[in-house]
């Protein structure tokens, strides 16, 4: 698991230095502001992989940092998940389900560290899943 987080996090911090480099600084250097806001929607699609099984969500309620053309946002994250039950009593296969995470986000691209609970069971303690996706900024 430390191996998957300190993966995530090197390939997340690859990317961020990527996208820097490519920026193009004009001549008369323009000031940006950096500012921290509340939001309750902000238009990101993402898909990705969590726990054996996929998740399309969509960013909800959340507080984000904008700096140019880059937001981080902190946040719910209202989601299908796509998963096969294979215990004796079977759960749907999509189900929808509330979880939180970090999601990046370049002009379009974005990138999210979900964070999703699965519940105790007779067999299985309660434990939080962390998953990686990938999707699209619309607004």
């Amino acid at each position: 698991m430390k191996k998957i987080t300190l993966s995530l996090f090197l390939v997340i911090l690859f990317a961020t230095q990527i996208a820097m480099a490519q920026t193009i600084e004009p001549a008369h250097p323009v000031p940006q502001e950096s500012k921290v806001t509340f939001g309750f929607f902000e238009g990101t699609v993402a898909a990705g992989y969590v726990d054996k099984g996929g998740f399309l969500n969509f960013t909800g309620p959340n507080v984000s940092f904008t700096s140019g053309k880059s937001k981080l946002l902190l946040g719910m994250l209202p989601s299908l998940r796509f998963k096969e039950d294979k215990s004796q009593v079977k759960n749907s296969f999509v189900m929808p389900t509330l979880g939180i995470g970090l999601t990046y986000s370049y002009k379009k691209l974005a990138l999210q560290i979900p964070l999703y609970y699965n519940a105790k069971t007779t067999t299985a303690d309660g434990k939080w899943n962390v998953g990686i996706g990938v999707g699209i900024k619309l607004k």
